[in-house]
């Protein structure tokens, strides 16, 4: 069993990172405004973004965190300048490139969250081989991409009107999610000093204990996946009982 031990805040503490928190949620906020106190273009705090991403899974899969989902491009960040967009669509193509090349090494099923409609068919098809591939394998990660929970409980709904059903229950909604083959979330931790949950994983998040730290994304590392777990044992959670 991975255990780690912990100084200042949690010191003296073990934390099991396994056992009760199973998935653990992140929404990667703050990434432009590390560059900009850096005196540099938005896209510049994607590129490092994206870095911290790759080792802050890897350490959750060490630390026996089964499943993992990362908030990467939401529905409504359409709306940002084209330029930053296509930056972080060019990161997002270059991941797809690195995970055709390394995932049949991982033991990682891959799933990615969000309608693949909006996406050249090429690259839709990429992600849709990639889930395919990686599919029965032990540790999860859903990248949440073109995605919002609005949407996401929408889709869900018309699956189910698609499928002729006329009265529906908590449960056929739930295995309709993007999100039907992961746990709900225990823990969602938001990076960047903001504090709302922004339209991510609303159905899933009704019980998830929520984390908000100050700390920027590109400057979040292993330590403060510590502090995040340490936290997340140092609650009771109730689940609406006493």
């Amino acid at each position: 069993m991975i255990t780690r031990l912990l100084g200042k805040r949690g010191a003296g503490r073990k934390v099991n990172a396994e056992g009760k928190l199973r998935h653990i949620a992140f929404i990667m906020d703050g990434n432009g405004r590390w560059a900009k106190k850096r005196g540099m273009p938005r896209t510049y705090g994607h590129a490092a973004g994206a870095a911290v991403f790759k080792r802050i899974i890897e350490y959750c899969g060490k630390i026996g965190i089964g499943a993992v989902t990362v908030y990467a491009f939401s529905t409504e960040n359409w709306k940002r300048p084209k330029e930053e967009v296509d930056a972080i669509m060019k990161i997002f193509r270059d991941y797809l490139d690195e995970a055709e090349r390394s995932f049949s090494q991982k033991d990682i099923q891959l799933h990615f969250l969000g309608s693949k409609s909006v996406f050249p068919e090429e690259t839709a098809k990429r992600m849709t081989a990639l889930e395919k591939a990686s599919a029965g394998r032990r540790l999860i990660l859903n990248i949440a991409v073109n995605y919002g929970g609005r949407d996401e409980i929408v889709h869900a709904v018309n699956e189910l009107i698609r499928e002729g059903r006329t009265e529906i229950c908590e449960e056929d909604i739930t295995s309709h999610l993007y999100t039907k083959d992961s746990p709900p979330p225990d823990l969602i931790v938001r990076t960047g000093a903001e504090k709302r949950i922004s339209n991510f994983l609303l159905w899933e998040a009704a019980y998830a204990e929520l984390y908000f730290t100050d700390v920027l994304w590109p400057d979040f590392d292993e330590r403060q996946v510590d502090l995040c777990v340490a936290d997340f044992y140092a609650r009771k959670r109730r689940f609406g009982g006493i």
